[in-house]
């Protein structure tokens, strides 16, 4: 599928400065082969680069340029899907267990950024706001047993008023701080890692997409100008991976999420919305999510679609989300508006597996990417590198195909998601 990416982001348009990778024009025999210069792919080439594995990264644009890049630069807390949801699924040991990999997530992005001095605007806080009166009790009691039942004491009840209060909106209905959650400049991220990787040995090439996948003893990955054998390939360019393997493609689903930037308002500052610096994301199932930029901007995300191509007018796609949370920027001038691809699953888990003995799939990260696709990263270069980890954890969790194959699973979304968004509003 050709992705357009037709807007220069905001974090494009302050980004740090990165050398221009070059194009993959000789063939090369390697260990390992990335596919996909976002998190997940930046993650295993610099894990495996520091285990002594000779790794090359091939990426169709430039580093980060996917949803790595362009997303709304929240770590959660947390799986996409909550905690009871997962009790319910898979029982509450399993539940346990995907939470404390979840944890280690957030550690581990956290510790990326201390240890590469990754400069991505790192501020911790992130809060929760319910779009429901009739979901304030439910939100409650699972706030409550975060604490009873996984040992997590980073979360404070915010009733309307003080909801209100920190988010600078009346619109919802009571609300939870996140102390341990946070957000950061996603592409400055991306990019910190990729340095990261080509320091510890690991060889990235930029404007490279891979065009056909070989199966054998040795993988082959052919790229426009050059190809790669390789004793093992990585395949985690999430929504970006059309083409490539049937199996990962009918059960990994690409979607588009858009976003806009405001002009400077005094967001994140004293006096201003989000004063305490916090991001913030809705109880919405197509969720909202915002946060405040260090030039004082109202970054904010809404809305989705479902086909190869984005809307003419993102920035007025995006504003009418904006105006239901915050009406008073409804005419607020747009410097910035942009969309990305996400691949989801029908678990909304991730996708990680062995799809062949010498081909491991690492996608479908449903929106919850910033935390958990560098940990996946991590995950697949333990496995590669023979080394315990949660590889398997991660491999066994039940993924279901999405139904009617490649010419019927878009409208099958599409009504699955109408139906979800009419929920919202009801």
């Amino acid at each position: 599928m050709t992705v357009q990416l037709r807007s220069q982001s905001w974090y494009e348009a302050t980004a740090n400065a990165r050398p221009e990778r070059p194009r993959l024009e000789e063939h090369l025999a390697v260990d390992v082969c990335v596919i996909g210069g976002g998190y997940t792919g930046l993650s295993t080439a610099l894990h495996l680069a520091e285990g002594g594995a000779s790794v090359v990264l091939v990426e169709s644009k430039r580093v980060g340029s996917g949803a790595s890049g362009r997303n709304g630069g929240q770590l959660h807390t947390g799986q996409r899907r909550d905690q009871e949801w997962l009790e319910k699924a898979f029982g509450k040991d399993e539940a346990r267990r995907l939470w404390d990999i979840a944890e280690d997530a957030k550690k581990l992005v956290k510790g990326l950024i201390v240890r590469h001095a990754i400069d991505c605007d790192w501020r911790p806080g992130l809060i929760h706001a319910v779009h429901k009166r009739r979901l304030v009790d439910d939100e409650k009691h699972a706030m409550e047993r975060m604490a009873s039942d996984y040992d997590y004491d980073e979360l404070d009840w915010l009733d309307r008023d003080e909801l209100a209060a920190a988010l600078g909106t009346d619109v919802y209905h009571g609300g939870v701080r996140d102390r341990g959650a946070g957000h950061l400049h996603p592409l400055n991220f991306a990019l910190g890692l990729a340095d990261a990787a080509e320091k510890a040995g690991a060889r990235i090439f930029e404007g490279s997409p891979a065009t056909y996948l070989g199966r054998g003893d040795r993988v082959l990955i052919k790229t426009p100008a050059g190809s790669v054998s390789a004793s093992t390939v990585v395949l985690a360019g999430n929504g970006y991976l059309s083409g490539l393997d049937e199996t990962v493609e009918s059960h990994v689903m690409p979607i588009n999420n858009f976003v806009l930037t405001t002009a400077p308002i005094g967001a994140g500052m004293p006096g201003g919305i989000l004063a305490g610096g916090e991001a913030a994301a809705d109880s919405r199932f197509v969720v909202y999510y915002w946060r405040p930029t260090p030039d004082g901007r109202l970054l904010f995300g809404g809305g989705e679609n479902y086909s190869h191509a984005f809307p003419a007018d993102i920035a007025s796609f995006v504003r009418k989300h904006l105006a239901r949370v915050y009406p008073q920027f409804a005419r607020t001038a747009v410097s910035h508006a942009w969309g990305g691809t996400l691949g989801v699953t029908m678990t909304r888990l991730p996708y990680i597996r062995r799809i062949a003995g010498n081909i491991i799939a690492a996608t479908g990260f449903s929106g919850q990417g910033v935390a958990i696709a560098p940990y996946a990263g991590m995950v697949v270069a333990d496995e590669i590198l023979g080394r315990e980890g949660a590889f398997g954890d991660f491999a066994k969790l039940p993924m279901q195909r999405f139904p009617g194959g490649k010419l019927l699973r878009y409208p099958t979304l599409v009504a699955a998601m109408s139906w979800f968004a009419l929920r919202d509003r009801i």
